[in-house]
């Protein structure tokens, strides 16, 4: 039976009643505790969900800003930490390009180092070269100009002196480029 139903009946049966002097009728108490039972059997569930939730409204009130707060706070600590690893991540790629620019400064400094140092051992190696070219072309020279003798014995010394000089030449020559190499 629905609510609607029963809450006729109870009107109803309030209406049909005694009246007494005064205003008042008289009802039987047990028919109206009868009908106040079969409404409250026919009243659905959700009513005394929505009793209970009535009832409770002010912890569910609570909780449901307590749970917003928990999100607001999370999201705000969330929100830090990743402002934070930006700014870290900013210093690193600063720092990062100062470190990249000092390098390649430094990268700069020592070619232009080495390539000075090696036009000066070129220099050095040439000027050598050329006293030593100097050497061999005096000694050809006094080779061709002089007159030459009838025995072998005479020759030995000029032989003896271009042979050193040629050494002298060479040696320059290897320990100039053995220099080179190294660096």
């Amino acid at each position: 039976m629905s609510v609607y139903r029963v809450l006729d009946k109870l009107e109803a049966y309030v209406h049909d009643a005694t009246w007494l002097p005064g205003g008042y009728r008289v009802v039987s108490e047990e028919r109206v505790i009868e009908l106040i039972e079969k409404i409250r059997a026919s009243m659905p569930e959700e009513v005394g969900r929505a009793k209970i939730i009535a009832k409770d409204q002010d912890r569910v009130i609570r909780a449901a800003q307590e749970k917003a707060q928990a999100i607001v706070d999370q999201a705000s600590t969330v929100h830090e930490e990743l402002v934070d690893q930006n700014e870290i991540v900013q210093r690193a790629r600063t720092t990062a390009e100062v470190v990249l620019r000092e390098a390649e400064e430094r990268a700069r400094k020592i070619k232009e180092g080495a390539d000075q140092y090696a036009a000066q051992v070129l220099v050095e190696m040439e000027a050598r070269l050329a006293a030593a070219l100097g050497s061999v072309q005096k000694g050809r020279a006094a080779l061709a100009n002089a007159p030459r003798p009838a025995a072998a014995p005479a020759s030995a010394p000029l032989a003896e002196a271009a042979a050193k000089s040629k050494r002298a030449a060479f040696d320059l020559a290897t320990h100039e480029t053995a220099e080179l190499e190294s660096v």
